[in-house]
């Protein structure tokens, strides 16, 4: 069985966003602190993969949800 990771759970829409803006729009951190934690990386060589806290999950709903109600918004106006 395929091991689920935050990663895998988005892979429908990972080419079409801007997970560089997502970073500093929601957590105020670089793009390359939300890629760590989408692919769980073991940054610092521990063996421990860098994962999302459970607050830091919520934010990241949120802030798709907030994205994408922003584009409905702009396609109900087009």
């Amino acid at each position: 069985m395929e091991k689920v990771t935050p990663r895998t759970k988005i892979d429908d829409i990972l080419l079409d966003i801007s997970w560089r803006e997502i970073a500093h729009r929601y957590f105020n951190k670089p793009a390359s602190w939300l890629y760590n934690k989408i692919d769980e990386r073991d940054v610092d060589g521990t063996g421990v993969s860098y994962k999302f806290t459970d607050e830091e999950l919520e934010i990241l709903k949120g802030g798709l949800c907030d994205l994408a109600n922003r584009i409905r918004k702009v396609a109900d106006a087009l």
